[in-house]
């Protein structure tokens, strides 16, 4: 591999990333934006009622498409070593 397919690789890779890591860290944004509008109306800053709730919206997240997402990654594997063979 010369420097500019190891730079195509790469750029994929970062995009790959974005894509199975997006849906993750924006339902930790949602869920984090809520829990935080709810303890400053509420003025509980009790650090464990927002992270229970992020946690379990990981957990959710990670069942429901965590399928998707090694699906995605395995396919990723598999092209960046046949292209890494020739």
């Amino acid at each position: 591999m010369n420097g500019a397919e190891v730079g195509q690789l790469f750029r994929e890779g970062m995009m790959m990333l974005a894509v199975v890591g997006g849906p993750l860290m924006g339902g930790l944004l949602i869920v984090g934006m809520v829990i935080g509008v709810l303890q400053s109306a509420t003025q509980i800053q009790e650090p464990s009622v927002g992270a229970v709730p992020r946690i379990a919206t990981v957990v959710l997240l990670a069942t429901f498409l965590g399928p998707w997402m090694v699906e995605r990654l395995a396919k990723f594997l598999q092209m960046s070593m046949e292209r890494m063979a020739h």
